[in-house]
């Protein structure tokens, strides 16, 4: 799968730092629960942004998403392609579908997120509950 360097947040949002660069997208288990997404309000780049801020907005057929930044930094780049192609995050989002890129100022704040493992066993938590509660 290649997600194992991938860091997650408890909102199903992944980063893949390079250097001081971060990628930013939701998860495959969070286009999943959203259904098929029909638009993408990007962040402006330049925008500073602190870690677990609201930075995007995903609007699908059930519901609007607030998409929040797992790591501070400054939005270096977004992927325009999403404005005519929502629905890349649906069929690709950890490559095709990826929101925005930041220029991490605290690389320290990765440590407070979720590895894969953690990220598996979360969501594995997270569809128990969900199935209980019906």
């Amino acid at each position: 799968m290649g997600h194992e360097r991938y860091l997650y947040t408890k909102e199903h949002e992944w980063i893949h730092a390079e250097g001081d660069i971060g990628t930013v997208g939701i998860t495959d288990y969070a286009q999943s629960q959203l259904g098929d997404i029909v638009t993408v309000e990007l962040p402006e780049v330049g925008r500073e942004v602190k870690q677990f801020e609201s930075v995007a907005i995903v609007d699908s057929l059930k519901t609007t998403s607030d998409i929040y930044s797992p790591a501070s930094g400054r939005v270096v780049e977004v992927n325009k392609s999403l404005q005519d192609h929502p629905e890349l995050i649906n069929q690709d989002p950890y490559r095709g579908g990826w929101i925005f890129k930041i220029r991490l100022s605290n690389r320290e704040e990765l440590g407070s997120l979720m590895t894969l493992e953690r990220y598996e066993a979360y969501v594995a938590e997270e569809k128990r509950k969900s199935t209980a509660r019906r």
